[in-house]
């Protein structure tokens, strides 16, 4: 398995020859991060032949605004325009977002001189929450993640809660934090349709966005007893920045030494693993140990032996899905749903107003396969609506006993 990342000719052709300027027709609004948002797609986006869609779409939207736009009509605007392009790894995030902080940290050393600048005083990219990720759901706004070890999670709040409030207010995805770390926020929620709200106090903390993921992969690692038979599972937030490796190194070093089988998830809320990732449970290459001058060692490179099985949805993206696509062509059971289908490569940049754009700069091919809008298809298809899901997850109890069912056919 290979992965290819494919500049197209005319694409690479005008990264190297553009160098920052921008089209000679380019349409401007006047507006300084509009503006520089346009200029940025047109000198970086990995596809040309989307450019004049792209550009009419600007022009477009530029007629339908009034002289009195404020920087609120702009970002919309920003949005419907890349809207055009119809490429994942493409889009715009404000600080009232999760999206942008976490995707902000994994882009930093793209803008690394500007930090101190974008995040006073130190440059340390932080926010203000409960270790959860969220989405509106037909016109509803639903907890889509629970981060493990995390706030949310000791308070006793699942994935499918409705999210109606927070001290009396609308729930916001980072206002309704601002100004309480180190305090209780209360959250109205309704776990079933229809029913009545909920009230449960969950801390807020100030968090670091890669470190709190990377400390979800090791709080993740855990075991089940099924007929029997120990497994573990762990859950792979991110493999993009942090020390991915060593927390999966440690799992496996520690509480998942002893399981007969494992449940990998990939459900993951960003990409960024490499090419060979899956090899970590493909067996492969030997681990080996560093010993320090103490005697004291560390085993590193560790590789899974035993039976694995992976669950898949949406929220498997990037390179995820190469994950993904590897194990499956190895013969790993997938369980779950389609991946997202969204696998270019993408950078980040910082416009005038801080707000975080995203671009797709590479087409990528698997094996000569594009996963782009394809995705990659489970080998045990398990649909799951989580809204008002109560904490059952219907594609983590399969994946256990397909792992089970793996070491009786063995």
């Amino acid at each position: 398995m290979h992965v290819t990342m494919r500049l197209a000719a005319p694409a690479a052709a005008l990264l190297l020859s553009l160098s920052g300027v921008a089209f000679a027709d380019a349409p401007k609004s006047g507006n300084a991060a509009f503006d520089r948002a346009v200029d940025l797609v047109e000198e970086n986006f990995y596809l040309p032949s989307a450019l004049p869609k792209f550009e009419a779409a600007v022009r477009q939207i530029l007629t339908t605004l009034p002289a009195t736009a404020t920087d609120k009509d702009y970002d919309a605007a920003i949005g419907a325009a890349l809207f055009a392009l119809d490429a994942s790894h493409t889009g715009h995030f404000g600080p009232d977002q999760l999206d942008y902080y976490e995707l902000a940290d994994i882009f930093r050393f793209n803008y690394r001189r500007d930090l101190e600048r974008i995040f006073p005083p130190d440059g340390e990219i932080t926010y203000p929450g409960i270790g959860i990720a969220s989405a509106e759901i037909g016109g509803k706004r639903f907890i889509t993640d629970i981060y493990d070890g995390g706030a949310a999670e000791k308070a006793g709040l699942h994935v499918g809660d409705e999210l109606l409030s927070a001290d009396g207010a609308p729930f916001r995805e980072i206002d309704s934090f601002r100004g309480k770390v180190g305090k209780e926020v209360t959250l109205s929620v309704r776990r079933a349709d229809g029913a009545a709200p909920e009230n449960v106090a969950v801390a807020v903390a100030d968090l670091e966005p890669t470190d709190t993921l990377v400390a979800a992969i090791r709080q993740s690692a855990t075991v089940r007893e099924v007929d029997g038979r120990r497994i573990g599972y762990l859950h792979i937030w991110t493999f993009a920045g942090g020390d991915v490796v060593g927390a999966i190194d440690e799992a496996l070093a520690g509480p998942l030494a002893g399981a007969d089988a494992l449940v990998v998830d990939l459900r993951g809320r960003w990409g960024g693993a490499p090419p060979d990732a899956a090899e970590i449970f493909l067996g492969g290459t030997p681990p080996f140990r560093f010993i320090d001058r103490n005697g004291q060692g560390k085993v590193s490179n560790l590789r899974w032996h035993k039976p694995v099985v992976a669950i898949i949805d949406g929220g498997t993206r990037s390179g995820l899905e190469v994950f993904a696509y590897a194990l499956k062509a190895k013969g790993v059971p997938l369980v779950g749903t389609r991946t997202a289908g969204n696998l270019l490569g993408g950078r980040g940049y910082m416009l005038p107003d801080n707000t975080l754009l995203e671009i797709a700069v590479a087409g990528v091919e698997v094996d000569g396969k594009v996963l782009e809008k394809n995705g990659v298809l489970p080998d045990v298809a398990v649909p799951f609506d989580i809204r008002y899901s109560g904490g059952k997850d219907p594609q983590v109890d399969t994946a256990f006993a397909r792992a089970r069912a793996l070491l009786t056919d063995g």
